[in-house]
């Protein structure tokens, strides 16, 4: 619930505080004064649209700060949205804070932490229901309905709703997953042909290659010493020359090297402490040997083949071609290659996946039909229920001649869910078909959808009727209206009081209203008025209780006098008296 809000330099409010207890909180004031101000600041708190407009005349920016205490019934599901983004600080309360500034730019703000605001409305859902006038309620918009019915459906303990539309949605789930499958196979069986040619071209192409990994590097070396043959040769002969044939003019290296070691061998016989040198002049002469010996083994490798330079050439452009037609080296042409085998068997083999896919498609169809079916004969089962305590909620608020029908709509579709009569039937995400409210608001008036046919104190019975009949559904602590008594009468508007009364019992209610019958219903009254004071117009709000409170209520019966405040009396004793009596805790 609510239990704090901070409002300063929005609109016409130039500072408020307000501390919120549970129960029925009613604001009262003259129209302009600044009431529906307040529940802005709340809806800018909950993530909605911030305007520049919003800013306080004058100031740079406009801020709204709300403490709010997490009630059991989400208690789980705040904590998962704060501790998923690491801001979760105290288990049992939670601070959320808007500002907007001049320039247009908007910060919010959860436990003093900047986040975004489609995060704040996301906890927001979880915290406060905000029913504005008629064009915000959400009895006005069909697409809510079966939301509405499913969460009075799941309060029965003998329902199994959740239970159903959890294996409802599964097996929908699965068939949208067979259905964008089967959509690709059959566009990339419309493309076989063409797709298959290609395929099998280029598979035809690199396995004509025989292609081998290291190929290319193993081709360029031996490209470079056919084309360098002659020069190759003829450093090779020449290093032969100075190691080993020698010149009339020079000795060969290995005859200066031997005697050299022959030398030596003949020194350690002399003087057997350098054995050491005479060791290490025989390992060269021994590793110069063994290089001699290698460097004629190349002169005879040495090949001068114009004819193999050609082929390796072609071999070379061959390589070269299919690295520039699918790949930067040779492993990732055969990659390529492997992948063109995959997907032409998967080609070849599409009509039999679309056959096992298409007979998987039917079963799930029949067993969606089953589920659907099953989760249907719950809802109207439910919505029987849902009927008569609304209709019973209305005769409460003068409108005994109304009737409301919860209203099924199925779509047949040739392509859709089997049902036992053979029909088939178009299905959603949800359900097998479309619920809307419908409402016949006199006797003798055929049913007619609630936002064409319910009047704004129609709707807001209607609206309260079914928040009273959705009490234990509703998980959310905090439930604000804005002008429910929009149309009502002031005979109905101790009646909507008491039910409001009641609602608190189990929600926190706050509510804007002009009727002094339910404004005396209010455990906490809050009397909202616009100032104006240095030419500048300011809202203010104080909180009433005792004499005030009385004069408040007097005032909005008409003009202060001795019959107004003894009328506002009796208002305030007949709450006193239907709050007090057995079975008022009732909802």
């Amino acid at each position: 619930m609510l239990t704090e809000i901070h409002i300063e330099n929005f609109a016409i409010i130039e500072r408020l505080d307000l501390q919120f207890l549970p129960g029925l909180v009613t604001f009262t004031g003259e129209t302009g004064a600044g009431k529906s101000i307040i529940i802005d600041a709340v809806e800018i708190l909950l993530g909605g649209k911030a305007e520049i407009n919003q800013v306080r005349a004058g100031s740079e920016r406009a801020s709204v700060e709300g403490i709010f205490r997490i009630p059991e019934t989400v208690r789980a599901q705040v904590h998962a949205i704060l501790a998923e983004q690491e801001l979760l600080d105290e288990p049992d309360f939670l601070t959320l804070g808007r500002e907007i500034r001049s320039n247009g730019r908007s910060v919010a703000r959860i436990n003093g932490r900047s986040v975004s605001a489609s995060l704040l409305r996301q906890l927001g859902e979880h915290l406060v229901d905000v029913h504005g006038q008629s064009e915000h309620l959400s009895l006005l918009h069909v697409n809510q309905h079966l939301g509405l019915l499913d969460r009075y459906a799941a309060v029965d303990s003998r329902s199994d709703l959740q239970n159903q539309l959890k294996a409802y949605q599964q097996t929908y789930q699965r068939l949208q997953q067979i259905g964008h499958e089967l959509e690709k196979l059959r566009q990339d069986e419309r493309d076989a042909a063409r797709r298959s040619d290609m395929l099998a071209y280029q598979i035809k192409e690199i396995e004509a290659a025989h292609l081998r990994p290291g190929e290319e590097e193993e081709l360029r070396g031996e490209r470079n010493r056919l084309a360098n043959a002659e020069g190759l040769a003829s450093l090779t002969q020449e290093a032969l020359l100075a190691l080993d044939e020698g010149s009339p003019e020079a000795a060969a290296a290995s005859d200066l090297f031997g005697q050299a070691a022959h030398a030596l061998a003949s020194l350690e016989r002399l003087d057997p402490s350098q054995a050491a040198l005479s060791e290490q002049a025989q390992s060269l002469l021994d590793g110069l040997s063994e290089l001699i010996r290698n460097l004629r083994l190349y002169l005879e490798s040495i090949e001068f083949n114009p004819r193999r330079l050609d082929q390796v050439e072609e071999r070379l452009g061959i390589l070269h071609n299919l690295k520039r037609k699918y790949g930067d080296s040779i492993p990732v042409v055969l990659e390529f290659a492997a992948a063109a085998k995959r997907q032409l068997d998967e080609i070849t083999h599409a009509s039999e996946r679309i056959q096992e896919l298409e007979a998987e498609q039917e079963r799930l169809l029949v067993q969606l039909g089953q589920e659907g079916q099953a989760l249907s004969q719950t809802r109207q089962a439910a919505a029987q229920t849902l009927e008569t305590a609304i209709e019973a909620e209305l005769d409460e608020l003068h409108m005994s001649g109304a009737h409301f029908k919860v209203d099924f709509h199925r779509q047949p579709d040739l392509l859709g869910a089997p049902m036992p009569d053979g029909q088939r039937l178009a299905y959603h995400a949800n359900g097998i078909e479309r619920v809307e409210f419908l409402i016949a608001p006199n006797p003798g008036e055929g049913f007619k959808p609630l936002a064409k046919i319910a009047s704004g104190g129609e709707t807001s019975r209607l609206m309260l009727a079914l928040k009273n009949v959705l009490a234990q559904a509703d998980h959310i602590a905090t439930l604000i209206f804005d002008e429910i008594d929009q149309g009502i009468g002031g005979r109905v508007g101790a009646i909507v009081g008491h039910k409001l009364w009641r609602l608190g019992r189990q929600h926190q209610v706050l509510c804007i209203t002009h009727l002094p019958q339910l404004a005396a219903f209010g455990e906490q009254h809050f009397h909202v008025a616009k100032q104006v004071q240095s030419n500048r117009t300011t809202t203010q709000v104080s909180q009433l209780e005792g004499q005030e409170r009385l004069m408040e209520l007097a005032q909005m019966l008409g003009s202060l006098s001795d019959g107004t405040l003894q009328s506002a009396r009796e208002l305030l004793h007949i709450a006193e008296q239907q709050t007090a009596a057995p079975g008022a805790q009732k909802s």
